[in-house]
Formats: C-alpha cells, structure tokens, sequence
C-alpha cells in the first residue's frame, strides 16, 4: 500500500474510532438509563442491570458504525483539505477517484466489522437477553420479597411483608386480593414460605386468617388456619415456552430454514429471507457512506467561510439515500422474491459518490455542457 493510502487509511480509522466510542456512549447511557429505572424499579440487581446493559450493546454499535464512518470520511477529508495536503497530493497527479481508493478500503473494513456484529453477536446477544428478560420476568423472589413494602404485583392485590429472617421465613404476611368483583379475601399470616410447584410457586401461609368480604349486604366471614397454600403464580406472568423471534436466529438458518421452523415460527420463509438479507446489505451502506462523505467534501473549492456547504450536501445526500433504503425495504417486505432490493441503495450510494468524483475529475466536461446550452 502506497504511503499516502496507508496515511488516509490511519487518519480515517482513528477518527472512527473516536466517533464511534462517543455515539456508543451516547446511545449506550440513554438505554442504560430506562433500563436502569425499569429494572432496579422491579427489585432487580445492578449486576442484572450491567448484565442487561452489556447485552444490549452489539445492537447499539451496529446501529452507530455506519454513522461513524461517515463522520470520520468527512472530518478527516476537511482537515486534510485545510492543511492543504490533499492540494498537494493532486498537484503529483493523483485523481479524485485515486485519492479515494484509501476511503473504499476504509468502508469495506467497516463493512467487514459490520457483517460480523450483525451475523454473529447481534443474534445471540438478542437470544440471550430474551432469555434472561423472561427470567427476570419470572423471578418471584425480586418481585414480591421485599421487607417493610406494601407491593402491587397485579391490579386488586396487595402483598407485605414484614421481615424475611435469616432462615427464609417471610414473618408476619399480608395479602389482600380483590380481583373478583364484589368480593375481597384477606389473608393474615404469622409465617410464611415461598416454594416452587409444578404450576408455579407457592406461597405456604401458617398460624393466620383468612377474611371474606362478600355479597349484598356485604357479610364477612372469618377462617382461622394453621396452613394455607395460595398460588403466586396468578399474581405474575410466568413464562410459556416461546417461540424464537427470526432476529434472534443464525443467518444460516434464516437463509435454510427448516419446515418444522417455519411451523413454529408461523412465518413465510421470504420474511427469514428477507432479514438475513438485511443483515448482509447494511454493512455495505457503510461503504457508500465513506464515499459520499469524501466526494462531497472534495468536490467544493476553497473558501473562506469554511466547508459547510459540503458539510450539509453529504449530510443532505445520505439522508436521501437513507429514505430511498427504508423504502425499498417496505417494497420488499410486500411479497416474496424481492430481497435483491435490499442492495440498491448501497450501490446508488457508491455510484452516485463515482459521479461526483468523476465530475471533480472532469471539470470540463460540464463547462463545456453548460456552454452548448
């Protein structure tokens, strides 16, 4: 590799990686932050809310590394253009198209990086968090074992515990369901144990009372008990086998799936398609990207009042190209077969970032139009 690829190439990778750390944090603190308040809301651990957090971060950088690169092409083609090096590296004869050949290696090892977070840790990041949400979900102990609280699990029921000793014991229990219109039933326990069962857990009252408010005129009718057994399972949303959401699957599969799959999945096999697909295109948005990013900051001449007229081209064609994908996208999800139209707008990108540096090339080529007409 020539000096002056190897020099752009260094200059483009380190200014990504600088706007990549900052996006990723930023985008990583605004997750972390609603994460932290529904997690820690629900009694859960800050070790469950890293865990959480961590899972989550593939899919932020998949998001974020597109939108890097095409910051770095922009920031590091102005400063190169300000320090007058890329004046310079022209006058030995380099062409707008050669002095890009260091930007398209930059986008493909992007695109590379890309093609790995989105085929590999995505999915599996996405499986595992489903897992642990489900777990999470129904995780009895961190949603109802809490000391001195009067808690709500579900709408018409209160559950409180005084103290939870050292051996377990929930000490003096109080739980008060009014679930069944016109009816209220109050439970009052000394002791109290939480056991598994085979429909859910248990909540194993001794030494208490069970209160009946019921009927009109309402009557209260009073049991006393040495043992009662309530199911905790109605009080929360204990989780059925689910099935597997298709971003959650290898993209082998997607791209193989198997009749038992898409009997399970209930979905037509161009939809698995079509998902697999996009995670093989949206890398290679990246490529078009950097390009875009490097033409339009190359095709101004020098001014004094700065570059942001190219600035705000790049920002104006990339936008543009993003509207065009997420159309073909809804145009491909309409039926089967469409999945090739997942690559058109990274090869617009990349032609129309040739076009524009093939015109800086050839300059006089459109005086020349411009005076025919």
């Amino acid at each position: 590799m020539p000096k002056f690829d190897r020099y752009l190439l260094s200059q483009l990778t380190v200014l990504f990686g600088f706007f990549a750390l900052v996006l990723v944090s930023v985008y990583w603190v605004n997750r972390a932050v609603r994460l932290f308040d529904r997690l820690i809301g629900d009694g859960q651990s800050a070790i469950v809310f890293l865990e959480f957090t961590a899972l989550a971060l593939p899919n932020v950088i998949s998001q974020v590394l597109p939108v890097a690169a095409f910051a770095a092409a922009i920031y590091a083609t102005n400063r190169l253009s300000s320090d007058s090096e890329l004046v310079v590296v022209q006058a030995t004869g380099y062409s707008a198209f050669r002095l890009a050949r260091p930007v398209v290696m930059f986008g493909i090892l992007v695109a590379i990086l890309l093609l790995l977070i989105n085929n590999f840790l995505v999915p599996q990041s996405r499986a595992q968090l489903a897992e642990r949400q489900a777990e999470v979900a129904d995780d009895v102990t961190a949603r109802l074992l809490s000391e001195g609280q009067f808690l709500t699990p579900v709408k018409g029921v209160t559950f409180y515990i005084r103290e939870i000793n050292a051996g377990g014991e929930l000490l003096d229990v109080f739980l008060s369901d009014e679930r069944s219109e016109g009816r209220q039933t109050t439970y009052t326990a000394e002791r109290a144990l939480l056991l598994p069962g085979d429909q859910g857990p248990r909540l194993v009252m001794f030494d208490g009372m069970v209160q009946n408010l019921s009927g009109d005129p309402q009557r209260l009718a009073v049991t006393r008990f040495s043992e009662s057994v309530f199911d905790v399972a109605t009080l929360i949303n204990v989780t059925k086998a689910r099935n597997p959401s298709i971003k959650e699957l290898p993209t082998l599969t997607l791209l193989r799936p198997s009749a038992a799959l898409l009997t399970q999945l209930d979905r037509p096999a161009y939809q698995l398609a079509l998902e697999a697909h996009t995670r093989l295109a949206e890398p290679l948005l990246s490529i078009a990207g950097a390009l875009i990013g490097f033409a339009a900051l190359m095709s101004g001449s020098f001014s004094r009042f700065g570059t942001w007229r190219q600035v705000l081209t790049a920002i104006g064609m990339l936008i543009v190209l993003k509207l065009i994908d997420n159309s073909l996208i809804g145009a491909a999800n309409d039926g089967a077969g469409r999945w090739p139209l997942l690559y058109v707008a990274p090869v617009l990108g990349v032609l129309l970032a040739g076009a524009v540096l093939w015109r800086i090339d050839h300059p006089r080529a459109g005086r020349r139009k411009a005076v025919a007409g």
